[in-house]
């Protein structure tokens, strides 16, 4: 059984920083894409990072508005999945939910991942 297991989340002023985690069992991070998502209060989940690797490439994405100050990463042998956020904005408040994917690119509609944790709070102060 799959399973993902977010942790990191929290309440940051504007322009701090946090480092999302994302435990995985069951399915190895190296051989599936992984991606992040947020979702506030009556909306759909909003992609935010994706990445998948094939041996030594990888392939990231990432949404227009986080490029430069987020970064997604994977660490093979403890099977987690990273979000590292910079320069925080009150806008990047929401529900993060970390997913994976069996699709050969780095996804980034919501639709095509099959496996998603329950979701961490992260709340962004001005």
């Amino acid at each position: 059984q799959v399973q993902l297991v977010e942790s990191g989340g929290g309440l940051v002023q504007a322009a701090g920083s946090l480092r999302l985690s994302c435990a995985v069992s069951g399915r190895a991070v190296s051989s599936v894409a992984v991606g992040w998502f947020r979702q506030t209060p009556g909306k759909d989940r909003v992609f935010v990072a994706a990445a998948r690797s094939w041996g030594v490439r990888s392939n990231f994405h990432y949404a227009d508005s986080v490029k430069g100050r987020f970064t997604i990463s994977r660490d093979n042998v403890q099977n987690t999945l990273y979000l590292q956020m910079n320069s925080l904005k009150p806008e990047d408040t929401g529900v993060y939910y970390c997913a994976t994917s069996p699709k050969m690119y780095p996804p980034v509609r919501a639709d095509e991942y099959d496996y998603w944790g329950q979701g961490t709070q992260v709340t962004v102060s001005s």
